[in-house]
């Protein structure tokens, strides 16, 4: 039997490195002829850089801005076909806070934008930009500000860092953008397509787990509005399109810049790493993220692998691991993934369950791979 293994990184708990190889050993030790292939993968989130790196780059350290504007040591990618990897969760992620210090009314992506700047200087032909674990709301506004951009109010004076400071936005000059960006390709992982606004869009969907109240979810999705009217004005752009609602508004902030394409991340990370080839002749594909719920359709990893391996191999089989499962998980069977197994024994709490996941994985795998010989 050909198993391909092909997870996410688990918040918090493991990189999708680490999670392939306790999933790994656990079906090697109930079926030890199998023949397995690691396959890690994200969708734009963390772990993008850690995926595309694995086989033929490096990492670059670099320092940069949390998303409260702290000095921190940040990361970005350097592949060997001239492609540099940048993940905004690197610097602006939400792991980067405490949970008594996630606020998306004040977060801001600037550290995410230093990390572009940094990648730029060494004049590559591409660059990846992973969306995706953001703690910010802010539509890009700090990203841009980094790049040479200006988010003004009524009176001409730069607004404060943070989602909820525009809605007092009033321009966005854009005159002083680096010119490296000018001749530099951006190809957006998104991990997400939800839109910029409403109730499906980044504030409604994506601000309570960033921290943000009910009432302060609608102060942050007005001011996503105000910055969707300026834009509009200004520069006859409608950014309330798939995938702009990604890290909080980034999405839609991106497409203000000259050469930036959004692609939805798994899609884009499962070409660049020849994930067509290794699923031809596979018999299994297991994949694996810290939750499974009815959000998991929206373009996320899991679906997304197991859509594209049913497409070339229809006769492939696909399991899915994971965490927790949450609210309308079945929806995911529609969705090209056969069965799924939540890996944390009943009664276990977060932080157990954090600590012991790759315990956890590696026991499930087992389990599977015990019944599926028994079932044979």
């Amino acid at each position: 039997m050909k198993v391909i293994i092909a997870p996410d990184s688990f918040k918090e708990c493991a990189s999708a490195l680490d999670i392939a190889k306790a999933i790994k050993a656990g079906w090697l030790s109930a079926q030890a002829d199998t023949q397995c292939t690691l396959f890690p993968m994200a969708d734009g989130g963390e772990g993008t850089v850690a995926a595309l790196i694995a086989n033929n780059g490096k990492l670059i350290e670099h320092p940069c801005q949390d998303p409260l504007g702290q000095a921190i040591n940040g990361f970005y990618g350097q592949l060997q076909d001239g492609i540099h990897v940048v993940e905004v969760a690197a610097a602006s992620g939400l792991e980067r806070l405490t949970t008594t210090q996630r606020n998306p009314l004040i977060t801001s992506t600037y550290g995410s934008g230093e990390l572009i700047k940094a990648a730029l200087a060494a004049n590559p032909r591409k660059i990846i930009l992973g969306l995706g674990g953001s703690a910010t709301n802010d539509a890009g506004m700090g990203l841009l500000t980094a790049l040479g951009a200006r988010f003004l109010d009524e009176d001409g004076q730069p607004l404060n860092p943070g989602g909820a400071e525009l809605i007092r936005l009033a321009e966005i000059d854009l005159s002083e953008l680096d010119n490296r960006l000018q001749n530099t390709e951006i190809l957006v992982a998104c991990d997400v397509d939800n839109p910029l606004l409403g109730h499906n869009g980044a504030s409604h969907i994506f601000g309570p787990q960033k921290g943000a109240t009910p009432e302060q979810v609608k102060q942050l999705d007005a001011a996503l509005a105000q910055f969707h009217k300026v834009v509009k004005t200004q520069f006859n752009l409608d950014l309330n399109n798939a995938g702009a609602g990604a890290a909080g508004g980034l999405g839609a902030g991106l497409q203000l810049l000259p050469q930036v394409t959004l692609q939805a991340g798994a899609e884009l990370l499962m070409d660049h790493l020849g994930f067509n080839d290794i699923v031809t002749d596979a018999d299994l594909l297991i994949v694996a993220e810290g939750r499974l719920d009815g959000q998991s359709i929206q373009g996320k990893t899991p679906t997304a692998l197991a859509k594209r391996a049913k497409k070339i191999n229809p006769t492939i089989k696909v399991l899915a691991l994971a965490g927790s499962l949450g609210e309308d998980v079945q929806q995911v069977l529609e969705h090209g993934i056969d069965a799924y197994y939540c890996i944390t024994p009943e009664g276990m709490d977060l932080p157990q369950a954090l600590a012991q996941g790759l315990k956890n994985c590696q026991q499930t795998a087992y389990t599977v791979a015990q019944n599926i010989s028994l079932a044979v």
